[in-house]
């Protein structure tokens, strides 16, 4: 075997962060008798085969219902049992890895008060309670109402108890606020309802300050997530639907990361932020319910938020296999470990798999029948880049995503920055799809998500990442090619925004064994694709990312703003040509960057322009970072994946500011900021153009 991995699961320092893997090389153990592998060796299909067949569809639902068996909220009893979990399966002398380590941190976390439990109330003009929201789900499974069952609450949110006159608000963006406001709805002191999804958590209560409102309240709508069942009869435990009682609880912190340590890691001798000064949190109390309940609030609301925040410990579980020929390189495969409840899909639906997928390698690795390329490591997305920013951004070949490995078991779905999209598909067209039965995975993912390519004809639809999972900081902050892979239901047959227990107490090892995914061979195919890609990246001679697949995104993203941008541009004397030129030149470069690869392919590459030649391949992506680029977005600054506010499918960065400067005059300093990213985004792409150029080219 040609591999060597590094398998790192991690523990989320906090509620918004969790469990990671990093994957590489996979080192020969002290004292067996294999042979180091040859400069020139490229992937092992034999090996290959090997792993596909050995994942095991039954030892992944058996490691789901260990580490869901009891609610494991981040920094709790459970969740650091399960760092031991973690540590054991990781250090078997069978099974094991090269090392595991968990590394602790000091991260702020946010909880429930349990002296002062949150609580929502309608109540009369005399300020007597006529109506009170429920505290807890109803019981339905005997999962419901343990003590380690955290009651709904909206993390990070202020404490206080705002009471006024309820207001329905329907998203809470931008647009719903500025809708009541104009209609003449008095907004001043009141307390708005609003429903998940049109903006982020967080997002809805800085949306409503802006406007007087006085707090929050959020609620999962049955036409969003049970395509419109809201009836006990309908929903789980009878099928798959959120309860009337199901409450939504997440994370509403701004940005990703420990809140009082930007840019450091969260060690107890990093320095902090006051709290009370911190960006990020909600500037109003928030608190979630149930839909049942939100059918019934009327008049006036007392909302009464008694939130806490807490330093607290919280470990990293880090897994390695080192690299036997480039163990200076690295492959990420992360996931979180902690959840807001049970989690048996999130995350543990995650974990689950990579503990399969550990075992099979670990096992290889501890037989002496392995030694790839590249390294492979695990760890989460939350201290780690912070304190190892310069390793990882020098070293770090992909980072693999598999948070919910499945939602439910119709069909693939994977998103990633534009490289790793042939390297997916490979996979995807080497494994049987768990049904229907006959098709490949990737033959099953185009029936139910595809889109039209210039270069390739029809393929399966690749989504974009935003920053809603651990992924967030590889891409964001550090710059690396990532991507996330996972089970879904088909789109046709649903409306539902993301599986309907998400985030509650109803997210329970049952309720995946009977309605997500009988059998757990949904789960096994993502264990084998995410297996191949891993396998892929860390031991093919020349690293499988195509860089020309990025002119693509360029191109669409180029004609985006010239359709809708280039006319009013150009009335305030702003030329989108220095940006065509750009775009023509990266799409030149990469087109001759794939003719060299041939080209090197064909003969017999020295180890020189080998690891040249990956070396462009893994930098592309940090070219498209500009640190300055968004100074008013902690973390995000890589230009062609920063948060869009506006509708239109382009450069993030040109599109929010042309969106601010709309109804600016001319001269304006909105639009100085709209030459300001137009220029940086030339630079990027030149830049990015001649990272591709051969490297004697200065």
């Amino acid at each position: 075997m040609q591999w060597v991995k590094v398998l790192g699961g991690v523990v989320g320092a906090a509620a918004l962060v969790g469990l990671g893997i990093i994957l590489g090389h996979f080192a020969i153990p002290k004292g067996a008798d294999v042979p180091t592998p040859s400069v020139s060796q490229d992937l092992d299909l034999e090996t290959l085969e090997t792993v596909m067949q050995q994942l095991d569809a039954n030892k992944i639902r058996e490691n789901l219902r260990e580490l869901s068996r009891e609610p494991h909220l981040a920094s709790s009893p459970r969740d650091e049992a399960l760092v031991q979990l973690l540590l054991q399966r990781w250090q078997d002398p069978e099974s094991g890895l090269d090392s595991a380590e968990a590394p602790t941190y000091e991260v702020l976390l946010s909880f429930p008060s349990q002296e002062q439990p949150n609580l929502v109330t309608v109540v009369g003009p005399t300020g007597g309670v006529l109506f009170s929201c429920r505290q807890s789900e109803e019981n339905l499974t005997g999962e419901q109402a343990g003590p380690d069952v955290i009651p709904p609450y909206a993390a990070y949110a202020p404490p206080g108890t705002p009471q006024g006159l309820l207001v329905y608000a329907n998203r809470g963006t931008e647009e719903d606020f500025l809708s009541l406001y104009t209609q003449g709805i008095a907004l001043e002191g009141t307390i708005a309802l609003t429903r998940y999804g049109g903006a982020g958590r967080g997002a809805k209560a800085v949306n409503a300050a802006k406007y007087g409102v006085a707090g929050v309240l959020v609620y999962t709508d049955p036409a969003d997530i049970n395509d419109g069942q809201s009836s006990a009869n309908e929903t789980f435990p009878n099928s798959w639907g959120l309860p009337p009682s199901g409450v939504e609880r997440g994370s509403y912190f701004e940005y990703f990361g420990d809140p009082l340590t930007p840019y450091l890691p969260a060690n107890p001798s990093s320095f902090r932020l006051d709290p009370d000064d911190a960006p990020g949190f909600p500037p109003i109390p928030t608190q979630p319910i149930g839909f049942d309940d939100a059918k019934i609030l009327l008049c006036q609301v007392n909302v009464s938020v008694h939130n806490r925040l807490e330093l607290r410990n919280s470990s990293n579980v880090l897994g390695i296999i080192r690299g036997a020929v480039e163990p200076d390189r690295y492959v990420l495969y992360g996931n979180h470990r902690d959840s807001w409840v049970h989690g048996a899909v999130d995350p543990s639906s995650g974990t689950a798999v990579i503990l399969e997928l550990s075992r099979v390698l670990g096992t290889l690795v501890k037989k002496g029948e392995s030694s790839p390329r590249r390294g492979l490591a695990g760890l989460t997305s939350g201290p780690h880049p912070q304190e190892f920013f310069s390793k990882l951004q020098e070293r770090t070949v992909a980072y693999i995503n598999v948070d919910i490995s499945v939602f439910a078991n119709a069909t693939l779905r994977a998103q990633g920055t534009p490289p790793v999209q042939s390297v997916i598909f490979a996979a995807a067209k080497q494994i049987p799809a768990p049904n229907p039965v006959g098709l490949s995975i990737y033959d099953n993912w185009i029936r139910h998500s595809n889109r039209s390519s210039a270069a390739y004809g029809l393929v399966p639809s690749l989504g974009t990442l935003g920053a809603g999972s651990d992924y967030a900081p590889f891409i964001h902050f550090l710059g690396i090619s990532s991507m996330d892979i996972a089970y879904t239901y088909d789109q046709s047959k649903t409306s539902a925004r993301i599986y309907p227990t998400y985030h509650t107490a109803f997210d329970t090892f049952g309720y995946v064994d009977k309605f997500v995914d009988p059998g757990f061979s949904s789960h096994q195919a993502v264990a084998r694709t995410a297996g191949s890609v891993l396998l892929r990246l860390s031991d093919s001679l020349f690293l499988p990312l195509n860089v020309s697949d990025y002119g693509e995104t360029l191109r669409s993203f180029l004609q985006a703003a010239q359709q809708n941008f280039e006319g009013l541009l150009e009335q305030h004397g702003i030329s989108l040509g220095p940006l065509v030129t750009a775009v023509e030149k990266f799409e030149g470069a990469a087109a001759a960057l794939d003719q060299h690869i041939s080209a090197l392919q064909k003969g017999s590459p020295d180890p020189l322009q080998v690891r040249m030649l990956n070396d462009q391949l893994m930098l592309l992506e940090r070219t498209f970072l500009n640190p300055r680029a968004f100074p008013e977005e902690r973390y995000y600054s890589h230009v062609l994946w920063a948060p869009r506010t506006g509708s239109v499918a382009t450069f993030p960065g040109l599109a929010n500011a042309c969106s601010r400067a709309m109804d600016t005059g001319l001269g304006s300093a909105a639009w100085a900021e709209v030459q300001r990213q137009l220029s940086i985004l030339v630079v990027a792409l030149e830049g990015a153009a001649a990272t591709l150029r051969p490297v004697a080219d200065l």
